[in-house]
């Protein structure tokens, strides 16, 4: 059964945020106020995708001066500096310590010491191994390894404004909504700590190519940056569930089939060559226990008697099962279908939430999600708070941890506070975003009119199945539709009493 909801009719033009976000405005204060009437929009060489662009630039800078006090010696001379200043990256310490500095290529040659292979993914892998050709070589370590940080860094910068411009650009309407990108505060502190940015930047081109109905171009891009990080994948969980709803089967088979071309194509020649090496990733993720900044940990620190690593992963899979299946219950009986990126956002959310590790950079994977799902500074920066003070934890609790006697930082009750904040204001975003699909009034993107600006083939499309509520629109609605951005020869008052009849 096509069902079709009632709503507010599409607005034109672009969507100002200085108009409809009360912090937007109270922001635009210290660069002249709100845009006014007369402004002449799209007129100059700055629009808003440049502007969001050289925003992004600007921050990943200040995030690259953050971490001074740790290239100017905390990385190399007295580790408990580098927590201290919560400058800490893993780039200049694995330049060494997975084989680079001394030439050896990944997956294919053992490494030294307790890390028998490269434990990253084939992709991030690359992007590793390619940095270290440009860093030159010499007797001076540490200068390499300062600048194969820098050598990362400008690959990382790219990533980075690669990410802000497709959030720019995924939503039509709302180019101004990668600002919450560019000037995410947790991005630009966590930006160089690793490698992850290179995941979340081919993450967000999939999703600018599923925004312009290109299936198997979004399936191609979300199978590399899977090939990167293992997290995109859950992706093709929300397109399974919308497609279902809409019936729009072909679009999910070419998503898939592009996804799983394009990760062979990366791994299939290290599956053959170098098994051993390819499988490192899989065996140290499964194998690997509770670690930073998970529930798990409080619980692991709380009891006497603390479940055993395989219980754990017991326990997280079948949580991340549950919150997958809810997901799928809330989009196949929702009033309205829920657009594409609130989904994205709720599922990788859960996998955080539900995970045994959260490493402080994992931040960015939800920082274009949160952009495109709920486009309010207001919830944006309460979630963001508790990041930044995420971050400050979890480097001053191992300077507590690592400082030996007398040492300064966070207690282990302290860093469970800071560990709590993340994970309530994570929640809590989350809440919001549910909120949002139950009630898509209050949905800043569909309260201006739009129905699914990042769903592509999903936009403006009729439900054919739907369960529960969904299946039962109010009587009062009296049957009104809104034309999303159609022609007028597509609107319902223009259809035949037969075409009325079929959509019914």
């Amino acid at each position: 059964m096509a069902v079709m909801t009632s709503t507010r009719v599409q607005q034109s033009g672009p969507v100002l945020p200085t108009e409809e976000d009360e912090v937007a405005a109270e922001g635009s204060e210290l660069l002249g106020g709100p845009v006014g009437r007369h402004a002449l929009l799209g007129s100059t060489w700055w629009t808003p995708v440049r502007v969001v662009a050289l925003v992004a630039l600007g921050l990943f800078a200040l995030g690259m001066v953050q971490k001074i006090p740790c290239y100017n010696g905390g990385w190399f001379f007295g580790a408990n500096a580098q927590y201290t200043h919560a400058c800490y990256s893993d780039i200049p310490h694995l330049f060494q310590g997975r084989g680079f500095a001394d030439g050896l290529v990944p997956y294919f040659d053992r490494l030294n010491g307790d890390m028998e292979y490269l434990e990253y993914p084939v992709l991030t892998g690359v992007f590793m191994e390619v940095a270290s050709w440009l860093t030159p070589g010499g007797d001076d370590l540490v200068h390499r390894e300062q600048v194969y940080w820098l050598v990362n860094s400008g690959m990382l910068m790219i990533c980075a404004v690669v990410l802000a411009v497709c959030v720019s650009r995924t939503h039509r309407r709302r180019p101004w909504d990668g600002l919450l990108v560019a000037l995410a505060p947790a991005a630009a502190l966590t930006a160089t700590i690793n490698w992850d940015l290179l995941a979340v930047a081919l993450t967000a081109v999939a999703m600018l190519l599923w925004s312009r109905k290109r299936s198997f171009g979004f399936g191609v891009l979300l199978g590399l940056a899977t090939a990167a990080k293992l997290y995109p994948v859950l992706l093709l969980g929300p397109v399974l569930l919308l497609c279902w709803r809409t019936g729009r089967w072909r679009e999910f088979g070419k998503a898939l089939g592009g996804t799983a071309a394009a990760w062979l194509l990366v791994n299939l020649p290290v599956i053959l060559l170098a098994p051993d090496g390819w499988a490192k990733f899989y065996t140290f993720s499964q194998e690997r226990g509770v670690d930073f900044g998970s529930f798990w940990l409080i619980l692991s620190q709380r009891l006497s008697s603390p479940p055993s690593t395989d219980t754990i992963n017991t326990l997280a899979t079948l949580l991340m099962v549950l919150a997958c299946a809810l997901l799928a219950v809330l989009t196949l009986t929702a009033p309205r279908r829920p657009r594409f990126a609130q989904l994205a956002f709720l599922v990788v959310a859960a996998f955080i939430l539900t995970n045994k590790v959260y490493s402080p950079q994992y931040v960015l994977w939800l920082v274009p999600l949160a952009a495109l799902a709920r486009p309010r500074w207001r919830d944006f920066l309460i979630w963001q708070a508790g990041e930044v003070l995420y971050f400050l934890g979890i480097w001053l609790y191992l300077a507590y941890t690592s400082g030996g006697k007398g040492a300064m930082g966070l207690s282990q009750e302290g860093y469970h506070l800071a560990i709590l904040c993340h994970l309530l204001t994570t929640l809590y975003l989350c809440a919001v975003v549910v909120r949002d699909i139950l009630l898509p009034e209050r949905d800043p993107v569909r309260a201006s009119g739009d129905d699914d600006p990042s769903g592509g083939v999903l936009d403006g499309a009729p439900d054919l199945h739907v369960y529960g509520r969904a299946a039962r629109p109010p009587q009062h609605s009296g049957g009104i539709y809104t034309d999303w951005g159609k022609g007028p020869e597509e609107r319902p008052e223009s259809f035949t009493g037969e075409e009325r009849e079929r959509r019914a």
